[in-house]
């Protein structure tokens, strides 16, 4: 299929919000969405923000230190909203011709960043400017086949957004479940029959990472799977990225992973044996029970935020004070019963889980055979 040049398609918009009548404030994440703007607008002249309206896009110029992404979206979830000046407006002249969804689903392609990272200039930042981004040059079938390819992207795109949610109330469910059985009504000073104060290191074994020669790491897939950190967290599980050819500590299957330097306290399971590095500690539950040392320690945020509070500038919790941290120990039985119920919730929320990783795969092809099936 031909390619066409996007200048010929899009033209830019500049309308200020003078008279304040828009006040939701949005920014451009690079995952190529809007969201809640966080910064502090405290004195500020929103006059002067721009106004983003429905099926419009923003971009911002700026690609340096932005992950090698540029931060592009579509609104889709608002009527209108307002942006910084720092960002660039605009639209599709017209939808007959392109498709506003379309254009969003090429942007989203990693072939996208990449050209504009390498088009992108300047000294102290680089910049991905108008007229660059007027001279992308990308395939436009006709009307019907872009809102065929629009309709699959969008049927796999809810399919995700459902398992999400389900994990989301499976997570939730099961965090009650364990408040109400371990944490509510319950008297440290007068424990029930059987349980006891203890430290963490009396029900895991834990084991903290440690990082092997970078010079070892690839993304080739050579090796073992290596965690570094929180970095490749995901909602539950982490995302294989990088790999090592000489493992050092390493977390079996089910383990649960740790961040142990800043933010400490955020958690993951392992989905298969893995090599750790000094950001993580593993933690494996003595008797069995998985399920329950995850959600003890989800339930441990606050501990967790004293060793952010308290340690260095970084934030990091040592070998010592993990193996110290004082917990409750309920006796064998009534944990063995929450794990027998908890485990049924669990192992949906991996199938959910393992749903949306194959979702998203057929998601990244769809977009790879837009430059070529169309």
């Amino acid at each position: 299929m031909e390619y066409k040049r996007l200048g010929d398609y899009i033209r830019g918009v500049n309308v200020r919000n003078r008279e304040l009548k828009v006040t939701n404030l949005l920014g451009v994440s690079i995952s190529k969405e809007f969201m809640p703007s966080i910064a502090n607008t405290i004195g500020t002249d929103m006059s002067t923000y721009k106004i983003v309206k429905r099926r419009q896009f923003a971009y911002g110029p700026v690609t340096s230190r932005n992950g090698d992404k540029v931060s592009i979206a579509l609104l889709d979830g608002y009527d209108d909203a307002i942006i910084s000046q720092a960002y660039t407006v605009f639209e599709v002249i017209d939808h007959k011709q392109l498709l506003p969804e379309y254009l969003m689903m090429w942007f989203r392609r990693p072939e996208f960043d990449r050209y504009a990272r390498f088009h992108s200039h300047g000294s102290a930042r680089e910049i991905f400017d108008w007229d660059e981004l007027c001279d992308v040059m990308l395939p436009i079938p006709s009307i019907t086949r872009q809102r065929e390819i629009v309709s699959e992207y969008e049927t796999l795109t809810n399919r995700i957004c459902l398992n999400n949610q389900m994990i989301q109330n499976l997570e939730a469910t099961a965090q009650a479940l364990y408040r109400k059985t371990f944490v509510d009504n319950i008297d440290k000073e007068n424990l029930p029959e059987g349980w006891r104060m203890g430290t963490l290191s009396e029900l895991a074994i834990i084991t903290m990472g440690q990082s092997p020669n970078g010079e070892t790491y690839n993304t080739n897939g050579d090796g073992t799977i290596f965690y570094q950190g929180r970095t490749d967290f995901g909602r539950r599980f982490p995302k294989a990225r990088v790999y090592t050819t000489s493992p050092t500590r390493f977390a079996k299957e089910g383990d649960v992973l740790l961040s142990v330097r800043a933010p400490v306290g955020d958690i993951n399971i392992a989905p298969h044996n893995c090599c750790i590095g000094r950001g993580l500690a593993s933690l494996r539950c003595k008797i069995n029970a998985q399920g329950y040392l995850y959600y003890q320690l989800q339930d441990l945020i606050a501990v967790f935020n004293v060793s952010d509070d308290e340690g260095t500038i970084f934030g990091s919790i040592n070998k010592d004070d993990l193996y110290n941290i004082e917990i409750v120990i309920p006796k064998k039985e009534d944990i063995s019963l929450f794990e027998s119920q908890v485990s049924i919730i669990d192992c949906e929320i991996k199938l959910r889980d393992s749903e949306i990783n194959k979702l998203t795969e057929l998601q990244s092809l769809l977009l790879a055979e837009m430059g070529i099936n169309n």
